[in-house]
């Protein structure tokens, strides 16, 4: 497919990242889907790397997802590798996507010196066809000893329909000396993940045991990449891998700055994936407040932010709140219509089970103007509360997937 025009939601570049210790970064031209770009990512981690990651629940995931699934609780501190290769998602391909995931680990695992359970693979791209294994194979040699890769190179050579490369950082000062965190993603359109985004990887030189990381991951996960939807379709292909080479200073505890800062790069990464939503023009805040529970405020979050009426609306500029309303009362939270409270950004617009009288339609439209909306609703049941992020849905995004193949 042509490539498509930059998001207008996009940041004004790539960010400036630290380096990471213990991490090497390369990219090659494999010609696995496309021509003329690089489109294969190798990361190799330093001997006392601890490893953490969450992966698709889809009961269709593809074949290096399974495959990892199976190695992350590899409680080892070798060095190890992640590879990954756009184009191709190796993707319900059956016995012979699980030959092309075995072929690539061991070559690269021989290439490396590394033990095979210490290579984790991903795929992106075309679902159904199968991977070409021998391409991505041959480019090992000079992914090995060629030139190494900046962030931005390797956050470009994992992307499909991706308009920007995503990056996001963070450095920690401590009594023991610095500790950097840097993570690149990709991810634009199939967005509704299952515990993360397409495919992210994060990386620090903190010391930090796998059982600690493995808990942090997991719980940031379920409020940043799962708390996103560009389309409401999970994809098979969904990774986050965390990796901690040690080489840093030590991290014991789930609170302090540590955690903020890994919460804050993979809140950054999360929020890029829906700036690039295919054919996004908007990024949107749907908070929701007073519900019975957590459970009960996702929900009626993601039902708001899935809604294709209510993301059309938000298209067209229309301040629809009725929509809003709608989407509430289809998720299957508990909800009193009499007792909700609907807001446009710092708008009024609906309390006591009506329109609120001080809402002004034009100023509800004014505000849909602009690029970045807040929609909240409150319950007024409880103190569950939930914030996912999403975007608009547009003739953009018609146009891109019914072309996606050609």
């Amino acid at each position: 497919m042509a490539q498509l025009p930059v998001s207008p939601l996009a940041p004004a570049g790539f960010p400036s990242m630290p380096a990471v210790r213990g991490v090497r970064l390369a990219v090659a031209e494999a010609g696995v889907r496309y021509t003329d770009r690089t489109d294969v990512m190798l990361a190799t981690l330093a001997p006392g790397s601890t490893l953490a990651g969450v992966f698709t629940q889809s009961a269709t995931r593809a074949a290096p997802v399974l495959d990892c699934e199976t190695k992350i609780g590899d409680e080892s501190t070798e060095g190890a590798a992640f590879l990954v290769n756009a184009g191709n998602a190796n993707a319900f391909t059956g016995v012979a996507g699980q030959q092309a995931v075995a072929e690539i680990t061991d070559a690269l695992a021989a290439q490396l010196g590394l033990p095979p359970r210490r290579i984790f693979t991903a795929s992106t791209g075309v679902i159904g066809e199968p991977l070409p294994a021998g391409r991505v194979t041959a480019v090992f040699d000079s992914l090995a000893k060629g030139p190494d890769a900046t962030w931005e190179d390797a956050a470009r050579a994992i992307t499909t329909t991706d308009t920007f490369a995503k990056g996001a950082s963070r450095v920690i000062e401590t009594p023991d000396g610095p500790i950097h965190i840097a993570g690149i993603a990709k991810g634009s359109g199939m967005i509704a993940p299952d515990m993360a985004t397409m495919l992210a990887y994060v990386f620090t030189d903190a010391q930090i045991a796998r059982p600690l990381l493995q808990e942090m991951v997991a719980h940031f996960a379920a409020i940043t990449f799962n708390a996103i939807t560009v389309d409401s379709d999970t994809s098979t292909s969904d990774t986050l891998l965390v990796a901690a080479t040690g080489i840093g200073p030590k991290v014991t505890s789930t609170d302090g700055p540590f955690a903020e800062a890994l919460y804050a790069v993979m809140r950054d990464l999360a929020h890029l994936v829906v700036r690039d939503g295919e054919g996004a023009t908007k990024f949107v805040e749907v908070r929701v407040t007073g519900a019975v529970d957590v459970p009960d405020a996702k929900r009626a979050a993601l039902a708001i932010a899935n809604s294709p009426l209510v993301k059309t609306a938000i298209a067209g500029e229309d301040p629809n709140w009725g929509r809003i309303v709608m989407a509430i009362g289809k998720s299957g939270a508990r909800a009193d219509r009499d007792r909700l409270t609907l807001h446009l950004g710092p708008h009024l617009l609906a309390e006591n089970g009506q329109l609120a009288a001080s809402y002004r339609e034009e100023e509800g439209a004014a505000y849909m103007k602009r690029a970045e909306l807040t929609l909240s609703a409150d319950l007024g049941l409880g103190p569950g509360a939930f914030t996912a992020w999403t975007c608009d849905l547009t003739h953009g995004y018609i146009a891109i997937n019914a072309d996606y193949r050609s």
